[in-house]
């Protein structure tokens, strides 16, 4: 029983950190092209001048982007492979593992989600330009 809300809590845990390794690929392309479509130029310029790692991750997108979906498969299979773990018996830690896999589930998709959008602005729509 023990083991399984264990499971559960490292799945969620590689799950908010998938969401954050694929955050950064929104902070490294969609950001600064949405900042330049909308002629928020100076924004962009103000954003880096604050944060000069900015242009570090936008260099080096290919690493950025290549971190982020590895953590996404090690989340997805950990997701997975915890589908089908049985729950307490207990009601209380039932329905407490039943919320957590869901909320797992939603914050996965959301990291996925973000990491496509992220993938297009640094990859496919440059070659629209």
């Amino acid at each position: 029983m023990a083991a399984e809300m264990n499971s559960l809590q490292a799945s969620r845990r590689l799950n908010l950190l998938s969401l954050f390794t694929s955050g950064s690929t929104l902070i490294c392309c969609a950001l600064p092209a949405t900042l330049v479509a909308i002629g928020s130029v100076a924004t962009l310029t103000s954003l880096i001048s604050h944060f000069p790692q900015l242009i570090w991750i936008s260099e080096h997108k290919p690493l950025v982007f290549g971190v982020a979906g590895v953590m996404l498969l090690l989340a997805g299979i950990i997701q997975w492979r915890a589908r089908l773990l049985p729950c307490p018996t207990d009601p209380q830690l039932a329905a407490l593992c039943t919320k957590t896999r869901r909320q797992s589930v939603w914050i996965y998709s959301f990291s996925v989600l973000i990491f496509l959008v992220g993938a297009f602005f640094a990859f496919v729509a440059p070659l629209f330009i």
